[in-house]
Protein backbone atom coordinates (compact mmCIF):
# COMPACT_ATOMS: atom_id res chain seq x y z
CA UNK A 1 0.00 0.00 0.00
CA UNK A 2 1.40 3.33 -0.97
CA UNK A 3 2.66 5.75 1.79
CA UNK A 4 1.82 9.55 1.82
CA UNK A 5 3.49 12.44 4.47
CA UNK A 6 1.73 15.50 4.98
CA UNK A 7 3.12 18.20 6.52
CA UNK A 8 0.95 20.97 8.47
CA UNK A 9 2.49 24.57 9.35
CA UNK A 10 0.39 26.42 11.57
CA UNK A 11 -0.49 29.87 11.03
CA UNK A 12 1.30 32.44 13.57
CA UNK A 13 -1.01 32.81 15.94
CA UNK A 14 -2.29 29.48 16.03
CA UNK A 15 -1.55 27.79 19.33
CA UNK A 16 -4.45 28.66 21.29
CA UNK A 17 -6.69 27.31 18.94
CA UNK A 18 -4.57 24.38 18.37
CA UNK A 19 -4.68 23.76 22.09
CA UNK A 20 -8.54 24.59 22.27
CA UNK A 21 -9.01 21.54 19.54
CA UNK A 22 -6.99 19.41 20.44
CA UNK A 23 -9.03 17.09 22.19
CA UNK A 24 -11.26 16.94 18.75
CA UNK A 25 -8.34 16.42 16.81
CA UNK A 26 -7.06 13.60 18.82
CA UNK A 27 -10.94 11.98 18.49
CA UNK A 28 -11.10 12.79 14.81
CA UNK A 29 -7.39 10.79 14.24
CA UNK A 30 -8.94 7.86 16.33
CA UNK A 31 -11.65 7.52 13.10
CA UNK A 32 -9.51 7.39 10.32
CA UNK A 33 -10.11 5.48 7.42
CA UNK A 34 -6.82 5.60 6.36
CA UNK A 35 -3.80 3.85 8.54
CA UNK A 36 -1.59 6.44 10.58
CA UNK A 37 1.65 5.37 11.17
CA UNK A 38 3.17 7.92 12.45
CA UNK A 39 1.92 11.29 13.23
CA UNK A 40 3.12 14.47 16.07
CA UNK A 41 3.69 18.26 16.24
CA UNK A 42 6.31 19.69 14.61
CA UNK A 43 8.04 21.95 16.99
CA UNK A 44 10.07 25.35 17.14
CA UNK A 45 13.96 25.21 16.70
CA UNK A 46 13.86 25.35 19.96
CA UNK A 47 11.53 22.73 21.36
CA UNK A 48 9.39 25.23 22.94
CA UNK A 49 6.24 25.65 20.69
CA UNK A 50 4.16 23.44 18.23
CA UNK A 51 4.85 24.81 15.12
CA UNK A 52 2.62 22.83 12.90
CA UNK A 53 1.74 18.66 12.62
CA UNK A 54 3.55 15.29 10.15
CA UNK A 55 1.70 12.63 9.60
CA UNK A 56 3.07 9.02 8.10
CA UNK A 57 0.23 7.70 6.34
CA UNK A 58 -0.68 4.31 4.48
CA UNK A 59 -3.39 4.63 2.00
CA UNK A 60 -5.14 4.26 -1.17
CA UNK A 61 -5.28 7.22 -3.14
CA UNK A 62 -3.87 10.79 -2.36
CA UNK A 63 -7.33 11.54 -2.71
CA UNK A 64 -8.10 9.45 0.75
CA UNK A 65 -5.78 11.19 2.51
CA UNK A 66 -6.90 14.26 1.15
CA UNK A 67 -10.82 13.94 2.32
CA UNK A 68 -9.51 12.85 6.14
CA UNK A 69 -6.99 15.75 6.11
CA UNK A 70 -10.34 18.22 5.28
CA UNK A 71 -12.20 17.06 7.92
CA UNK A 72 -9.91 17.27 10.82
CA UNK A 73 -10.99 19.71 13.36
CA UNK A 74 -7.16 21.68 12.93
CA UNK A 75 -7.74 22.05 9.57
CA UNK A 76 -11.49 23.39 9.71
CA UNK A 77 -10.98 26.02 12.52
CA UNK A 78 -7.66 27.17 10.45
CA UNK A 79 -4.85 26.06 12.42
CA UNK A 80 -3.18 25.09 9.33
CA UNK A 81 -1.93 27.63 7.05
CA UNK A 82 -0.49 25.20 4.71
CA UNK A 83 -0.60 21.60 4.05
CA UNK A 84 1.34 19.56 1.69
CA UNK A 85 0.56 15.99 0.78
CA UNK A 86 3.03 13.86 -1.11
CA UNK A 87 3.89 10.17 -1.53
CA UNK A 88 6.94 8.85 0.48
CA UNK A 89 9.23 5.67 -0.77
CA UNK A 90 10.07 4.12 2.63
CA UNK A 91 13.03 2.67 2.49
CA UNK A 92 14.59 1.90 5.82
CA UNK A 93 12.09 0.91 8.79
CA UNK A 94 14.21 0.72 11.87
CA UNK A 95 11.26 -0.11 14.58
CA UNK A 96 12.03 -3.07 16.89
Amino acid sequence: MPHFIVHCLDAPDALPRRLEHYEAHKAYLSTAPVRILVSGPLMSDDGEMMIGSLFLIEADTKAAIEAFNAGDPFRRNGIWTEIRIHRFLKRVDLRD
